[in-house]
């Protein structure tokens, strides 16, 4: 390719990323060919922050240098999983050699932010480098690689009823003096909210969106706005629905909701009531978890039902509906999944799981 279409696709990438990348393509001396597939790389594992809901940015030029500071091994294997079930333009799936330069694309981004860069007062964007923890993929390793370290990192099976036990019996017994109030008057909240997202899979920011219309518990269906304003409607695992149902009836009384107020999930701050918001979600997942002693976010609530529907189907496209994935390559080779099947699946989750267990 010609050294001027480099530059002008290079250009392009730049356009829309934050301000800290173009740094980095400016500090490296990399040939014009490498800068190119390293930057078509990084904008992919931006695109995946954000639509894994790890980044709140609505566009890649508004990721910030905290997203990436506080990233987890754990994060970059979901990353890589990923990457294991993308097809190509050809419609095969990205083998090791792809999936590694997309690793080695993001091992020289964050050396750059962490030794590189000449940010602060002589110092790097900051110090953790996740991507030390990460191995390339070799040609003897097959995708299975990831299950073994994600399934420690997940709620499946009967774990995540014991999450909810301890949430309802014994946290409230470790409880600092100063919080318990405030976890009494959340209980109901956050169960629903826990179990909602493990029983639908559904973003964070998906959750705090619901409004009470969007819930019908006689179908067990529930309405989501999807990323790019789309209305999407989920089934619900049964098993979930008793949370909600005890939520719902204290919703009004305790959080002083006037008929006017259409969220579901709600809090009272200041004597105001409000909707609750993601970051509240997100610090309430950690709490729990953390206590439980096995510390996780709302996304890896996310992933743990994507996980329990593979299991159960060995259907990839259903899993992508469920997720609300409509724009992947992999579904967008199929034809719509009937919602009969996806609540057949939600169903078989625990039946299943207790067998093995």
């Amino acid at each position: 390719m010609e050294t001027k279409k480099y530059l002008d696709l290079i250009q392009e990438e730049l356009n829309k990323m934050p301000d800290f990348v173009k740094e980095y393509n400016f500090g490296t001396s990399h040939s014009l060919a490498t800068s190119y597939q390293y930057l078509t790389e990084i904008r992919r594992f931006f695109d995946w922050l954000r639509h894994e809901g790890i980044s709140p940015a609505d566009t890649n030029q508004k990721i910030s240098i905290e997203t990436l500071a506080t990233l987890h091994r754990n994060d970059i294997m979901l990353y890589i999983n990923y990457l294991g079930h993308v097809r190509n333009k050809q419609g095969n799936l990205n083998s090791p050699t792809t999936i590694n330069r997309s690793i080695n694309a993001l091992r020289s981004l964050f050396k750059f932010l962490t030794i590189t860069a000449d940010n602060n007062d002589g110092k790097p964007y900051f110090e953790r480098n996740v991507m030390l923890k990460i191995d390339s993929l070799n040609n003897t390793e097959t995708l299975n690689y990831r299950a073994h370290v994600l399934e420690s990192h997940m709620y499946t099976g009967k774990l995540k009823y014991q999450f909810l036990d301890f949430i309802a019996n014994e946290f409230e017994k470790q409880c600092n003096v100063h919080a318990l109030p405030s976890f009494q008057v959340n209980k109901e909240r956050d169960m629903a909210i826990i179990a909602l997202i493990l029983g639908t899979g559904i973003r964070v920011s998906e959750c705090a969106g619901i409004d009470l219309t969007d819930l019908n518990l006689k179908k067990a269906t529930l309405d989501v706005t999807r990323k790019g304003g789309q209305r999407d409607s989920v089934p619900i695992a049964q098993w979930t629905l008793n949370y909600i149902s005890d939520y719902k009836k204290v919703r009004r009384q305790r959080y002083m909701a006037s008929k006017k107020q259409t969220a579901f999930f709600l809090t009272r701050w200041h004597h105001q009531t409000k909707r609750i918001t993601t970051n509240a979600i997100e610090k309430m997942v950690n709490k729990y978890s953390a206590a439980f002693g096995h510390p996780l976010t709302p996304h890896k609530l996310r992933h743990t039902l994507a996980s329990e529907l593979y299991d159960v189907t060995k259907d990839q496209v259903l899993v992508a509906q469920q997720l609300g994935q409509k724009g992947t390559s992999a579904t967008d080779l199929y034809t719509h999944v009937d919602q009969k099947k996806q609540r057949a699946a939600l169903d078989r989750i625990a039946t299943s799981k207790d067998k093995k267990e």
